[in-house]
């Protein structure tokens, strides 16, 4: 499995590193990578992947991750897609509208993990309930 995330304020990353902690727990190692810094990946590679980011400007994906996108090259069938946003800026229709887009485009059999600002405190429940929903699938199709 990798965790790959975009993190400029450190709330994507802290989500992603939380994500990292639970699948620790149950025993399951993943790879990290940050999107925009680390080299390329090998998509193929990996059973599970998962993609972390915020929403920019009025609901845009970050330039980096669409990026990281065409480095994949092709769209795997095994993404999950969380991140990270904040209400304030464009009310509940902008909100986390990244992820919405990354799970469409990518057809994700899981729904998107949006995350208000900082997965601290009630979110961190909220990370783990999506976490354990992802997995019981991947478990199922194995």
């Amino acid at each position: 499995m990798i965790i790959a995330y975009l993190s400029y304020s450190g709330n994507t990353k802290e989500t992603a590193e939380l994500v990292a902690d639970y699948l620790a727990s149950d025993g399951v190692l993943a790879d990290m990578h940050r999107i925009g810094i680390d080299p390329p990946i090998d998509a193929s590679a990996y059973d599970l992947i998962f993609i972390g980011t915020f929403t920019w400007e009025k609901g845009a994906t970050p330039d980096e991750v669409k990026d990281f996108v065409l480095e994949v090259g092709y769209k795997p069938d095994n993404v999950a897609v969380f991140g990270t946003g904040d209400t304030q800026f464009g009310g509940d229709e902008l909100y986390c509208r990244a992820v919405d887009k990354l799970v469409t485009f990518y057809e994700s059999k899981w729904y998107g993990l949006k995350i208000e600002q900082s997965p601290r405190g009630s979110q961190e429940q909220l990370v783990q309930e999506w976490l354990e929903g992802v997995l019981k699938d991947v478990k199922s199709l194995t």
